[in-house]
């Protein structure tokens, strides 16, 4: 027999089925019980004695027993099994499984269907233990000892027990939802202690091994010990139950109370003529929270906020700030996000198409790609990209977004002043709104976007505030997960944002906020990068940008290059791509006039369209005179050649600095002409050469400020040129921060630097030796035609650097006085 097949009927489950029914509570003479009956055996259920329960089954054996029993006095015995994980029960029921002690019980009813098997109603009479087993074929049959369990006499604990007992009882009765209250009544009349355990038993949830002890002990404190503990149990229960009712009452309670004001309200203003869509603006936002799954914080603020909605009137001017603080909250990505595409090799590709070389750049993309393959969870990385105009800091960023499958979003930091701009406006002010990083977010529509800060070098600070120190939480991996804007007031995680920061110039950018970010350096581009740039991205785009195609127009490379060398002279390609731009619109005239159907443009063609050259390289006549050395310097537009100019005069030990030389620099000039006054044997002069002359040093250029260390070696090559007559050589140049003691200390800029050089034709270059490392990382491509030298004291720069002084020409007097023969 299956257990569904063994289990109690679900009447069995309410309190009306262990009542003694109507013709079934007559007194039943032990004594007539058989010394040998059938048994039921029974599956996690246990039968009292003088409970009456409905039984159900189609197993033919059980079936065979019951058959049995009603040709005799209709006595079946029910008991339970022990082991419980087998299937069958009979006929392979051995004595083990069943337990010791069960319930003698009278069939009073039976009805046999031929489906459903046969149903039965019996009532418990007697406990009794199993001697042996008769039979197991065709049905289980033991003969068994009758276990009685009357007794007049009894403890006072028992009585004690016995009164505790009708009054968990009756507690647990009137606590309850399901018993009837006849129950209560119908429990203070059983006076026998056993028969009033058999009761609680029935009545309360027992787990089957309790069930069954309180059936086989004979002890009846123990008996009650169980079920006074089973009634404690149950009433807490009932009790908890009753409290988690209550407040839920309470909870519906007050949410129909608020919608009956609701309604009284929405009444209410009907009548004074304020109806309008109040409330579907108010569902309206609720629902969108909702569908956002915005965080907890954000959905209480929200809903805090629609209660005040609902009890302001629409035209109060606080209903419309209100209302506009909520739009922001259903607007704002709180968890919307973009998935990365982690494909490397796609992000290669991409980067490959919009960008020539970068290759640091590129590394550092594909690395934090990897990294975000390995871990889900990872803070995004802050990065700053510094270099020159034009280089390709801010179309790189649109190609990263690209790469990764993310929104791209730009925010220009340039002359900004004011900290609202980068935290927002409380507000408690008139025209408030969030500050410019949750409105880019907006924009974006996700919360991982790449986030372009550009021009952060160029931030300014007035009395409105620094917008420096307010990206210092923004930039801080440690701090931006709990982005507060002023105007929202509510935490953002802005941990999942690439930040990428664009600068020309370090120096000008609060050192705490530059070192929350990772500088990557972008250096100016070679002659020969900008070739290739301009063949791969620049005319491609011009010739899109004019209304042309590769059959109207065709450059040659010589005539870029020629171009490149003699129309600009810069770090990036910006100038380049307007020379370009301007050659297309010429062409594109000509073409639209009817005039020609292609053009093909040569190198002697580009004065035509571009006019003179504009980029002179003519070091060689700068430094044909003493007193002149070029030097290498790194400004905000990249790499550029500085001539230094000295020459002497007579005076008295004067010193004249000209060309708006700031204050690092002119210590610079003293610090060489410390050295060289010094050393006046070794370029040989006089002791006291420079007691009888002034000195003029000049920086060409005049109207632009100049600073830093590293100009040192080139102005004491200057001031040893003028004093001791030697030129400098025309193909040289040089840079190095000079000391007093005539060390050469290295540099930054070296790649700037020498890209200046190259593009100045120069051949030789004069370097730090410490800088030699720098110089090898370099791509061997910059220093192709390059020779190197590399100083650690000024005198192997003066040796590099100084021509041989040339012989004296006698004069014509002198000339005349040598006679015919001197002078052939």
């Amino acid at each position: 027999m299956t257990e569904e097949q063994q289990s109690k009927d679900p009447e069995v489950e309410s309190s009306e089925a262990l009542l003694p029914s109507e013709g079934l509570s007559e007194e039943f003479d032990p004594s007539s019980i058989p010394e040998t009956i059938p048994l039921l055996p029974f599956r996690d259920a246990v039968l009292y004695p003088f409970a009456v329960v409905p039984l159900a089954f189609n197993d033919p054996p059980l079936i065979a027993a019951v058959d049995e029993a009603m040709r005799g006095p209709r006595i079946v015995g029910v008991v339970g099994l022990r082991d419980t994980t087998e299937d069958q029960v009979v006929p392979t029921l051995s004595r083990e499984r069943l337990h010791d002690v069960g319930t003698v019980a009278v069939i009073h009813r039976l009805v046999k269907h031929p489906e459903a098997g046969m149903r039965l109603l019996v009532q418990g009479v007697s406990r009794f233990r199993i001697v042996e087993l008769v039979k197991s074929e065709p049905f289980v049959e033991a003969s068994i000892q009758v276990l009685p369990d009357t007794s007049d006499e009894y403890s006072d604990r028992v009585e004690a027990m016995l009164r505790e007992g009708y009054e968990l009882a009756g507690r647990v009765i009137s606590e309850s939802s399901y018993m009837p209250d006849e129950l209560r009544h119908a429990v203070r009349q059983l006076e026998n202690p056993s028969q009033f355990a058999y009761m609680i038993a029935s009545m309360v949830k027992l787990d089957t091994a309790e069930q069954q002890n309180v059936l086989e002990s004979d002890d009846v404190e123990e008996k009650l010990d169980i079920v006074l503990a089973a009634l404690r149990r149950e009433l807490n229960v009932l009790q908890i139950g009753g409290e988690i009712k209550s407040q839920v009452d309470e909870e519906l309670e007050k949410k129909q109370r608020e919608y009956y004001l609701r309604e009284q309200l929405k009444a209410i203003r009907e009548e004074l003529g304020e109806v309008g869509n109040e409330e579907d603006e108010i569902d309206r936002i609720r629902e969108c929270l909702r569908a956002q799954e915005v965080p907890d914080h954000v959905m209480k603020a929200g809903e805090e906020q629609l209660e005040r909605l609902t009890n302001i009137p629409a035209a109060s001017p606080e209903y419309s700030l209100i209302l506009g603080y909520l739009d922001w909250l259903c607007d704002v990505p709180w968890t919307r996000s973009t998935e990365d595409r982690l494909d490397l090799d796609h992000a290669r590709q991409v980067l490959d198409e919009d960008h020539y070389d970068l290759r640091e750049i590129k590394d550092r993309i594909l690395e934090y790609l990897a990294v975000r393959k390995l871990k889900d969870e990872m803070k995004g990385p802050i990065l700053c990209f510094v270099g020159a105009p034009g280089v390709g800091k801010t179309s790189l960023g649109r190609s990263i977004a690209r790469a990764l499958g993310r929104e791209f979003v730009r925010m220009s930091l340039g002359g900004m002043s004011d900290e609202a701009e980068i935290r927002g406006h409380r507000r408690t002010y008139v025209g408030a709104m969030p500050g410019r990083i949750i409105q880019s977010l907006k924009r974006a529509g996700t919360n991982n976007p790449v986030f372009m800060l550009d021009e952060v070098d160029k931030v300014g600070a007035d009395f409105r505030g620094d917008p420096s120190s307010a990206l210092l939480e923004v930039l801080d991996p440690e701090q931006n997960n709990t982005f507060r804007d002023n105007y929202l007031d509510l935490a953002f995680d802005l941990s999942s944002v690439l930040f990428i920061a664009t600068a020309n110039v370090l120096q000008t950018i609060q050192p705490a906020l530059a070192d929350r970010m990772e500088i990557i350096r972008l250096a100016g581009y070679t002659d020969r990068e900008k070739l290739h740039i301009a063949q791969q991205y620049l005319v491609p785009r011009q010739l899109g940008e004019n209304g042309l195609g590769e059959e109207h127009l065709e450059l040659e490379e010589d005539a870029l290059h020629r171009i490149i060398t003699n129309y600009t002279q810069e770090a990036g390609v910006r100038g380049l791509e307007r020379e370009i731009a301007k050659v297309c619109r010429k062409v594109a005239a000509q073409v639209a006039g009817g005039n020609v159907d292609k053009v093909q443009v040569a190198p002697d063609d580009i004065p035509t369209f571009l006019g003179p050259k504009k980029a002179f390289h003519d070091v060689a006549r700068r430094v044909a005179t003493p007193g002149v050395a070029t030097g290498l310097a790194w400004t905000a537009v990249g790499g550029e050649i500085l001539f230094v100019e000295a020459t002497t005069m007579p005076g008295g030990k004067g010193l004249t600095l000209t060309g708006k030389l700031g204050s690092v620099m002119q210590e610079s000039v003293q610090a060489a002409l410390g050295y060289i006054r010094s050393h006046t044997a070794e370029l040989g002069l006089e002791e006291r050469f420079f007691d009888d002359i002034d000195l003029h040093l000049h920086v060409p250029s005049g109207a632009i400020p100049k600073d830093g260390p590293s100009a040192g070696v080139t102005m004491a090559t200057a001031i040893a040129s003028a004093v001791s007559g030697r030129k400098v050589r025309p193909e040289v140049a040089m840079t190095g921060e000079i000391t007093l003691t005539g060390q050469v200390l290295p540099v930054g800029g070296i790649k700037e630097k020498l890209v200046a050089a190259r593009r100045s034709e120069i051949e030789t270059v004069i370097v730090p030796e410490q800088n030699r490392q720098h110089v090898e990382d370099i791509e061997p491509e910059l220093l192709e035609g390059l020779r190197f030298v590399y100083a650690e004291m000024i005198g192997d720069v003066l040796e590099a650097a100084l021509l041989e002084a040339e012989p004296e020409q006698p004069t014509p007097d002198e000339q005349a006085s040598a006679g015919p023969a001197a002078v052939s």
